[in-house]
């Protein structure tokens, strides 16, 4: 609240002298001029959008103190950026954050870039070059009544150069330096070469080429604060001294690693040891992307355009475990027909993920990999009673019965831990190996049609109806691997899941075009589930020139993703099920809650460790502390926004006004429920099943959440022109969880920050070229949840600078910059990397 009010003080009393007031090149131009696409898929007036929508354009991205426009998007109002590696960042709008955010649509001049197998983009993957963006939009909430499935809460479009409009050969060097200061890690150079070349063969034809190499340094996940510290509160261990301890970023000794054992007539929890994440992974990245645009133009307003993009992918990710991409691949072929009422869109993505591999699995099958977990606790077991037996502490006995049970584990870094590494990337199966094979397709038709803009041109005129109607038809394909995906009927055939839908829009003006008013109905069908109906209603008045206030209201319908309804893997001894009945009939019918599990267990230990019970009579004692799971199979998740915001220009039009505030209710959250089955028909012997880790099948499946959960916020952004070339400016956005009605636990994790805050200066020409500009942002502090880790993400305090000069030589551009200038690790959720300085030069030439 504090930041909020000193940017809205500054502002509020900001004065220029009238000598110096802005010339028509400065935000009274620039705000009038700006046209967007993405709020209504037609152009419009970014002033009279119906929805809240975000720009960032050529010269707010020039201006950025970020080094890529895809960073800049981190600073517009209402973001929240989750960094899971240096060349992985997430975006999200709105609340209900994850790591792979299936909610948040990523879009590339109208294409969808996600990755097929889990319906969300992997980062900048697919997205163009620096050198090639035209304008990004960004609509935060609800957009699925026009762009369909996904679309909850929030989407990007990010819109690239026509070669026909922008000629010519552009190259960028990117070079920096990350890990400074680092006591881990020495300093390491990051660099990005870039290359743009467009060039009009004739008035029809045009073409495009891009090219983006990275290489450096990944941030490192090197969390160890304890997700179990009171695994032996019972025995009061705690800290070095709990044998169950579990480091956020250490891997090989979470729950499905551990044991209850009997020791000395006291029952302990205890861990196998784990490897850290940098002992089990490269963090160095290497990225390659590009692609390949042919234009051709039938008329001045006819043209037909194919698109190729691929990437090449080696860093750091994160999903519900954290996974090093190696030779990961992504390719898509597009092909867009557009007029000037007419757009057809086709395109096919393809996914292959390489050498790939699971962290987490790769430590825990390094450490079986020496040792069976039943040799090795057994061994545990048998030097702790040696070591009690002689009266040494029960401490001391511990960590001496785990360097007996540790002989002979593989030392990380030297050439037998490295083969090891080698081997076990190579195993598709989780329970004994890492790696991850994945083949997926996503085919993908769209059509848009506006009759009322050319063929009924009459029709509007006299009616003044706007009419525009759209339809879609996906499918995605995967390979049945095995170990992620099987094909449950099938099995030898590829497993196809897909959609279709379509929608319609209708708008009119009244009262001398102050009010504009925009209905859209749009109805989708999943290859699983029932069709369901998406309606928009907006309103837009503007009572007099650059003064706009606007009212809308959305459905929409999230359908589950290919991963969620199909996911089929062994992972640690916890089997993940798709949600789908095909995947996973009769294990929703018989499962019991993990969490009500862990509560028996504990009390268990609790009364034979305190108490003096025996373990039989502890386990007729608590059982009734054992809960059958009330989950069942996938439903869509479905959400309702009303939003009311206002636009306008103040202060001779210097200032500029963009203020929102919504309402949100979603029910039937997708989300993961623990539950395990026991292995055995008895029921009179549940209790006992449960009781011991052995006579029982860990599942973690794929389900909704019986809780209908209500959030809002609010978000405000200013910029003034203070002249021609000085501009300050400021975001502030509030987000906050309501309530949670008949709340089950199960809700998909808010994980957003209350407060999310920006305020910037810059001058694009300071003195003969000289520019500059800075940024500071402030994020509050938040609960994180997820199934990795849980905890909560302390507040975010950076600054980010540059300095650019354009040099006398034409088009040359440099620019020297750092992001958290005072070099402050934080992390965006708990599971990530810690995302210390980074500082930077760019060049770029355009000739």
């Amino acid at each position: 609240m504090l930041h909020t009010a000193l940017l809205l003080t500054i502002l509020s009393t900001a004065t220029t002298p009238t000598d110096s007031l802005p010339k028509a090149d400065s935000l009274r131009s620039i705000r009038l001029t700006e046209i967007v696409v993405s709020a209504s898929r037609v152009a419009e007036s970014v002033l009279r959008s119906p929805v809240s929508i975000e720009i960032l354009d050529a010269r707010r991205i020039r201006l950025s103190a970020q080094p890529s426009y895809f960073d800049a998007i981190e600073n517009l109002k209402g973001v929240q950026l989750l960094t899971s590696s240096l060349g992985f960042k997430v975006y999200n709008t709105r609340g209900f954050a994850a790591t792979t955010n299936v909610r948040f649509v990523q879009l590339v001049d109208g294409r969808d870039n996600q990755a097929p197998h889990i319906g969300a983009p992997i980062g900048s993957a697919l997205a163009p070059s620096d050198l090639d963006i035209q304008q990004v939009e960004l609509v935060p909430g609800v957009a699925s009544a026009l762009y369909g499935m996904n679309a909850l809460n929030g989407l990007v479009n990010i819109l690239t150069r026509n070669p026909f409009d922008s000629q010519g050969l552009s190259i960028g060097q990117k070079t920096g330096i990350n890990h400074v200061g680092d006591a881990a890690v020495p300093a390491k150079l990051f660099s990005e070469t870039s290359i743009r070349y467009a060039r009009r063969i004739s008035d029809r034809f045009g073409f495009k080429v891009n090219l983006v190499y990275q290489s450096g340094y990944d941030w490192v996940a090197g969390n160890r604060d304890d997700l179990n510290p009171n695994g032996n509160a019972s025995l009061n261990l705690f800290g070095a001294d709990n044998p169950a301890y579990d480091p956020v970023n250490g891997y090989g000794n979470e729950a499905a690693n551990r044991r209850t054992l009997t020791l000395g007539g006291k029952r302990y929890s205890i861990g196998r040891t784990g490897y850290y994440e940098a002992d089990a992974t490269d963090y160095g990245l290497r990225n390659l992307r590009g692609d390949v645009s042919l234009h051709y133009r039938f008329s001045p307003t006819v043209e037909l355009a194919y698109t190729y993009q691929g990437a090449t992918l080696n860093n750091a990710y994160q999903r519900t475990n954290r996974f090093r991409l190696d030779k990961y691949r992504l390719d898509q072929h597009s092909l867009t027909l557009t007029t000037p009422s007419i757009q057809v869109r086709a395109y096919r993505s393809s996914e292959n993920t390489g050498d790939s591999y699971n962290i987490r699995s790769m430590a825990e099958n390094i450490d079986r990999s020496f040792k069976t977990d039943n040799q090795w606790f057994s061994d545990f077991t048998s030097q702790f009673n040696k070591e009690t037996q002689t009266g040494i502490a029960v401490p001391n006995a511990l960590r001496n019965a785990r360097a007996v049970a540790d002989q002979g584990r593989p030392v990380p870094g030297t050439p037998a831990f490295n083969e090891l590494i080698a081997k076990l990337r190579a195993i598709n199966n989780w329970d004994i190996g890492a790696a991850l094979q994945v083949q997926s397709w996503m085919y993908h038709v769209e059509g848009e049609v506006e009759p009322t803009r050319v063929l009924w041109k009459r029709f509007r005129e006299q009616t003044g109806l706007t009419i525009q109607a759209g339809f879609d038809f996906r499918r995605y394909v995967v390979f049945p691997d095995g170990n992620y995906f099987i094909n449950p009927t099938e099995p030898d055939q590829d497993l196809v899941y897909g959609k279709m839908g379509g929608f319609i829009q209708v708008t009119r003006t009244f009262f001398d075009t102050k009010l504009k008013v925009a209905g859209s109905l749009r109805l989708d069908k999943n290859s699983y589930f029932a069709p369901r109906l998406n309606p928009r209603l907006s309103m837009v008045y503007s009572p007099v020139d650059n003064h706009n206030i606007r009212v809308s209201y959305q459905n929409g319908y999230r359908f589950p993703s290919l991963f969620e309804g199909f996911t089929n893997i062994n992972s640690g001894g916890v089997k993940r099920v798709g949600g789908l009945p095909i995947m996973s009939s009769g294990i929703y019918e018989n499962a019991y809650l993990v969490t009500s599990i862990n509560a028996f267990q504990t009390a268990i230990t609790a009364d034979v460790n305190t108490n003096g019970l025996t373990t039989s009579q502890a386990i007729q004692k608590n059982k009734g502390l054992l809960k059958k799971s009330p989950y069942t199979y996938l439903k869509p998740e479905q959400v309702n926004s009303f939003e009311i915001g206002y636009k306008g220009l103040f202060a001779g039009q210097r200032l500029f006004v963009d203020v929102d505030s919504y309402y949100m209710t979603y029910k039937n959250f997708i989300a993961q429920v623990n539950a395990n089955l026991a292995k055995g028909s008895n029921p009179d012997s549940l209790a006992y099943y449960f009781s011991s880790a052995n006579t029982q099948d860990r599942y973690r499946l794929w389900t909704n959440s019986q809780s209908k959960v209500f959030n809002y916020g609010a978000s405000l952004g200013l910029r003034y022109s203070l002249t021609t070339n000085w501009s300050i400016g400021g975001n502030a956005s509030f987000a906050r969880l309501d309530r949670a009605e008949n709340g089950d636990g199960l809700e998909s994790a808010f994980n957003t920050s209350q407060w999310i805050t920006n305020l910037n200066l810059s001058n694009g020409n300071l003195w003969n070229g000289l520019g500059f500009s800075v940024n500071y942002k402030y994020q509050s502090s938040f609960l994180w949840q997820s199934e990795l880790a849980t905890g909560n993400v302390p507040a975010i305090n950076t600054l980010d600078g540059q300095i650019s000069y354009r040099l006398p030589t034409p088009g040359v551009l440099v620019k020297v910059g750092g992001t958290n200038l005072f070099n402050k690790p934080y992390y965006t959720f708990i599971g990530g990397p810690a995302v210390a300085g980074f500082y930077y030069t760019n060049l770029v030439w355009e000739m």
